[in-house]
């Protein structure tokens, strides 16, 4: 490739230590399963201290932040703070808040989509379409300097993760499932591979043990589902949310790059 390396992934994960807390303050949440309390956007955390580190952080899921334990800002959070702000806070500067948060949001959906696009480099055999990866990652990299607004990269970056997944799938005899209402769903010991369950709704699905390797996951909702002994060892497209979201074990295979989370 001409165009710049990737970006390893471990860039894309959050680094709280270079943030400003900023997924503390700027979203909102409601009291629910997942969060013990209505917060408003804007508003700090309870729960965030003045160094803006987690007062509970250890206590997360016992304390009824739940939320908290599978969110991901993909290195959003220290972007912002680090390049775009110069290593100022809204809290130190309170006139920073509104475009600190826009901002936060805004690079927060890029970076997600540079995960997307670097595992995408990472798949042999989407080769002939590692240069058109390459030049869209550092495309949508450069957004992120550039502040809000300008076009919309999802479209183009779907459409060309699809064409990534239809060759590394290729030959394979995985379902189509994309979209599929799949909650609950007894999959246990399934073989799955190259699946496409783009979008699937697996909300507490049993998949002990099922073969998912090169399965399309991306945008699945695994929420609750039971991975113990699954082997996603080449999904693609998986992200730390859906595994944080699931239920896996020792014995649960992941991709390169991803680690079991500690609640598991």
């Amino acid at each position: 490739m001409s165009d710049p390396a990737p970006i390893p992934l471990r860039d894309l994960r959050s680094d709280c230590a270079r943030c400003s807390g900023l997924c503390c303050v700027a979203h909102a949440f409601q009291r629910s399963a997942d969060f013990a309390y209505d917060k408003p956007a804007g508003t700090a955390c309870r729960n965030l201290r003045t160094d803006f580190r987690c007062g509970i952080h250890a206590d997360l899921r016992t304390s009824g932040f739940t939320g908290c334990t599978v969110y991901e800002c993909f290195g959003a959070g220290q972007r912002v703070t680090q390049e775009r702000f110069g290593g100022r806070t809204w809290r130190d500067e309170p006139a920073l808040a509104a475009e600190m948060f826009a901002a936060f949001s805004s690079v927060r959906g890029l970076h997600e989509l540079l995960w997307y696009l670097t595992q995408a480099l990472a798949v042999p055999a989407a080769a002939p379409l590692h240069d058109e990866v390459g030049r869209l990652l550092a495309e949508v990299d450069a957004l992120g300097d550039a502040g809000t607004g300008g076009t919309d990269p999802q479209p183009r970056v779907g459409e060309l993760l699809g064409r990534v997944s239809a060759l590394a799938r290729a030959g394979l005899p995985g379902r189509r499932a994309r979209g599929a209402e799949l909650v609950g769903a007894r999959l246990a010991g399934a073989d799955l591979r190259g699946a496409d369950l783009r979008g699937a709704r697996l909300l507490g699905a049993d998949l002990r043990g099922a073969d998912l390797r090169l399965a399309d996951v991306l945008g699945a909702d695994l929420r609750g589902a039971e991975l113990a002994g699954a082997d996603l060892t080449d999904a693609l497209f998986l992200t730390p949310p859906q595994v944080a979201s699931a239920r896996g074990d020792g014995a649960t295979r992941l991709p390169s790059g991803l680690v079991a989370p500690a609640h598991w």
